[in-house]
């Protein structure tokens, strides 16, 4: 049965993405706007990656300030809205106002809300219901995709 389920949606998946080209024609939409970004920093925002958990150094950051797309500079995050997920990427409670677009990602067979910066269109991460605050939102962040501007 299980057996047979993951074939259905592999199957899907692989027509879909053929006659659905989505990656294809949002990477087309968005730019690279900071010539400085890696090639992992690429592969996550532009082709929807992920980077390995517990690998990004924002994870320990506890000052205050603002977290920013590392492609346009657009601020995302308040400090004051991340807390420890332990899930190995740097989580916050909420988004700044119209910070992000979101989609429904079906890429592992399941429906996930995929989150991309407003301003540029740049993948970050993917959304999820259990966090801490009453909203109960976890914005699950690729540490590559953010940059940290401490308050002065």
């Amino acid at each position: 049965m299980k057996r047979k389920f993951f074939l259905k949606v592999l199957g899907f998946s692989i027509i879909s993405s053929f006659f659905f080209p989505v990656n294809l024609i949002l990477a087309a939409s968005k730019k690279i706007l900071n010539q400085n970004l890696t090639d992992e920093q690429k592969r996550i925002m532009f082709n929807e990656g992920t980077e390995r958990p517990f690998s990004s150094p924002l994870n320990k950051e506890k000052r205050k300030g603002f977290y920013h797309c590392a492609n346009c500079g657009a601020k995302l995050f308040a400090s004051t809205s991340k807390f420890d997920s332990g899930t190995g990427w740097p989580s916050f409670s909420e988004a700044l106002p119209d910070a992000f677009i979101t989609k429904v990602d079906n890429s592992f067979g399941i429906a996930r809300t995929e989150y991309r910066c407003a301003n540029c269109g740049v993948h970050h991460g993917h959304v999820f219901i259990d966090g801490p605050k009453k909203e109960g939102k976890r914005f699950c962040n690729n540490g590559l995709c953010l940059i940290f501007k401490p308050d002065n």
